[in-house]
């Protein structure tokens, strides 16, 4: 089996899975995903909040704030196509820069 073919099935079952992550803390009661925690629940988990994350909670707003699209009350399975679609957009986003990157560097190589 050729490298393309493994890492495209690598890719789709890594997409597959993404919907563990608000899966899992459901049936286990957990709140949310492990360590995607608001400032509010780090402090109550650690006992303080981090000068670093105080300074620099504001600075980043995610363009999928947590990875759905139908906002905080959507349904599971709302929230579960929204983890698939996030997962697609990222990887479509990341080998596109990745295919650029090479172009740019290969064509710099001649």
């Amino acid at each position: 089996m050729k490298f393309e073919k493994k890492l495209l099935i690598g890719l789709v079952i890594v997409v597959v899975f993404t919907p563990l992550g608000i899966l899992i803390p459901m049936v286990f009661n957990a709140g949310g995903a492990w360590g995607e925690w608001d400032t509010e629940t780090l402090g109550k988990l650690v006992g303080y909040i981090p000068e670093g994350v105080k300074k620099y909670t504001g600075i980043w707003k995610a363009p999928i704030p947590d990875y759905n699209f139908g906002g905080e009350n959507a349904s599971v399975m709302v929230q579960i196509i929204s983890y698939i679609a996030a997962g697609i957009i990222g990887i479509v986003l990341v080998s596109l820069i990745i295919y650029i990157m090479t172009k740019f560097l290969i064509k710099n190589e001649k």
